[in-house]
């Protein structure tokens, strides 16, 4: 036991190291992190969500957790729009609650509670484009380097519906560029196809599917919307989808050095590209339609999923007269969110008979995070005068302005769930289905990265160039920032102040790297950038290698470890970490000499709790070296424990 004189020299010392490092950590910030922008001042967002939720699931992060996680891993955003700037924040808060710890480790939830027709660990893989489109911007990786390999190689059914995965993992990886991870999933993204060519390529080359295996039951191609399983059809969806990945594999390919594999599927989506174009293609209604799989004729009727090809720039010049459908009143428009129908289409309708999940009508944030992604894409990459960034701007506030619902007691309060009456905003399933609360907290969309991607205009791209180009109209908003985006390896700020008076960094469209502006223009225009250059990396990464390994040891006797602190003295390694089990928190500590594989001191924590004000918890360690006179005073006062003794023996040798 350590003395009350020895536990205040040790606890003085440790304060005086976080101290320090406390400074030494401020003095790093100024280079990264947000620039702009005060993390604190968008705390509020997160307190009102938890104190208007009803915390019925929780799953890795709890509620109380929220801030906290978020504070750490998310860009900040700020604009005058306040509906944008809460939407922004609740679909981060929402997308949390939805990280869930597996023992085949971590993985994204569609739905908080379990459903009958979900996979392993309640996964679903409809949405899980849309999971990956909108974590990739997390600042932790974990979350989505477990998610990709789950998919694969831990227990899920990638195929069950359909499934854009190849082209996620590469759109992820233009956000963080990971080639180690996304090239030893080559081969399994390539298995995967040839299974998707297996089991649902027709004869003509075309794929098909059933709308419910899109996750789009009851719609107008597949049976006039009377019925859940509609007859198969080669869809514009799942034949993008199938695009979107042969394109990926190339690419992902060509990092792999693969020269064999990117040649077969270059191949591959050039043929897929001439057959949607001529197939799927009705040049009198200028849109891409359903075709039957046993049929010649193209299923008459305009459906949401005609946009799809362009998420994937699929499209060749040519083909944005179908674009007007989307803001025409008898097209898809409407006050809350794009239509999945046409509603000129006689056989349109948004019901509240019959199944809970109808696509013949209503809204489904599913699909208008599509046709958002898609519309992004055509503002960027085409030359055409069908839509316009206004028009891109009233579909993503109207998308913004559906994440509401308003309670018994007349309060109105941020909410997604399944599929929306497009006139009114009311949530169908959530009505139909009361009091249960399947959709609540719903995960089978974006917004985030539409934010990020499609309104502020941060593009992803393979190089070390950043590219902006706002979709924002001119004289629209005055300022608006983006800030704490990690994008390959930097910290990237955006910001707009038309006066400069918002910001203090001048007039225009401004552009940071790691706190050094990068670039400028005085209106809101496309601009481009070189990233700064990055330090090399050291191959080993002891921090991340060290909660792996001891992980793996010791996994059965503790639930996490976390919080590590590293000191390397010499040629070793030394890291102290918090332990947690049944409850409580331990400090442990283990030594390398590579920074792979570690040896714990000792199978029991070199500090616990053992007074009644510690209560259950001992944690979040910061090392500190005591001299030899430091030392002498708190052995002369009471000894170290033993295990102390042995730590500080090991980094500054004996005497």
């Amino acid at each position: 036991m350590i003395g009350k004189k020895g536990l205040l020299v040790w606890f003085v010392d440790l304060a005086l190291l976080f101290v320090c490092s406390m400074l030494a950590a401020a003095k790093a910030a100024e280079a990264q992190g947000p620039l702009v922008l005060k993390t604190n001042s968008f705390r509020h967002y997160v307190d009102a969500f938890n104190k208007q939720d009803e915390e019925l699931f929780v799953q890795h992060i709890p509620n109380a957790k929220a801030w906290e996680f978020l504070e750490a891993n998310i860009p900040l955003f700020e604009c005058p729009d306040k509906d944008f700037e809460l939407t922004y924040y609740f679909r981060w808060w929402t997308y949390r609650k939805h990280i869930k710890k597996t023992p085949d480790g971590f993985v994204i939830t569609e739905f908080l509670p379990d459903v009958s027709w979900s996979g392993k660990h309640n996964t679903i893989s409809c949405p899980a484009g849309h999971h990956f489109y909108e974590g990739r911007w997390l600042h932790d990786p974990n979350y989505l380097d477990d998610y990709a390999v789950f998919w694969f190689r831990k227990g899920g059914k990638p195929r069950r519906y359909s499934f854009w995965a190849a082209d996620a993992f590469y759109s992820r990886y233009l956000v963080r560029p990971d080639k180690k991870l996304i090239t030893d999933l080559l081969e399994d993204l390539v298995r995967n196809y040839e299974e998707w060519e297996k089991e649902n390529l027709a004869h003509d080359g075309l794929f098909w599917q059933i709308d419910d295996k899109d996750g789009m039951e009851f719609s107008i191609s597949g049976s006039g919307g009377l019925k859940m399983l509609g007859q198969p059809g080669k869809r514009p969806s799942i034949n993008s989808y199938m695009y979107g990945d042969a394109v990926a594999i190339v690419k992902i390919a060509e990092l792999a050095g693969r020269d064999d594999i990117a040649k077969e599927y270059r191949a591959k989506t050039e043929n897929l590209k001439q057959l949607i174009q001529t197939k799927l293609w009705n040049d009198k209604a200028k849109f891409f339609m359903t075709l039957p799989r046993d049929g010649e004729m193209l299923v008459n009727v305009r459906e949401e999923i005609g946009f799809t090809p362009w998420y994937f720039n699929l499209p060749d010049p040519g083909y944005e007269e179908a674009w007007r459908q989307l803001m025409d009143p008898k097209g898809f428009y409407a006050p809350f969110g794009p239509t999945t129908a046409e509603q000129r289409h006689p056989q349109f309708a948004v019901r509240y008979d019959g199944h809970s999940c109808q696509w013949n009508g209503p809204s489904w944030p599913y699909a208008t995070a599509i046709t958002l992604t898609a519309m992004a894409n055509v503002l960027n990459g085409y030359k055409q005068n069908a839509i316009s960034k206004a028009d891109y701007f009233e579909t993503l506030k109207i998308y913004t302005k559906s994440h509401r619902l308003k309670r018994e007691d007349g309060r109105v309060v941020p909410w997604i769930d399944e599929n929306l009456n497009p006139y009114t905003g009311d949530w169908i399933a959530r009505t139909r289905l009361a009091p249960a609360v399947r959709g609540r907290d719903y995960n089978h969309s974006s917004y985030c990265d539409l934010i990020i991607s499609g309104l502020i205009g941060l593009r992803p791209r393979p190089d070390d160039v950043v590219e902006v180009n706002p979709l924002v109209p001119a004289d629209t908003w005055d300022w608006f920032c983006l800030d704490n985006v990690l994008y390959h390896g930097h910290f990237i700020t955006i910001l707009w102040d038309k006066t400069g008076r918002r910001y203090g960094k001048g007039i225009g469209l401004i552009i940071f790297a790691d706190g050094s502006e990068i670039a400028r223009s005085d209106v809101l225009a496309r601009v481009t950038a070189q990233l700064p250059a990055t330090k090399k990396k050291q191959p080993a990464q002891p921090a991340e290698t060290a909660k792996q390994d001891l992980q793996s040891k010791i996994g059965n006797l503790l639930t996490d470890i976390n919080r590590p602190v590293l000191l390397r003295r010499s040629d070793d390694y030394h890291i102290w970490y918090t332990g947690q089990a049944s409850g409580h928190s331990w400090i442990g500590y283990a030594t390398s000499s590579d920074g792979k594989t570690w040896k714990r001191m000792s199978s029991k924590p070199v500090l616990r709790e053992e007074e009644p004000w510690e209560k259950v918890a001992v944690m979040c360690p910061p090392p500190c070296l005591l001299s030899k006179t430091e030392r002498g005073l708190a052995n002369n006062t009471s000894p170290m424990p033993s295990a102390m003794q042995q730590v500080q023996t090991a980094l500054t040798g004996p005497g």
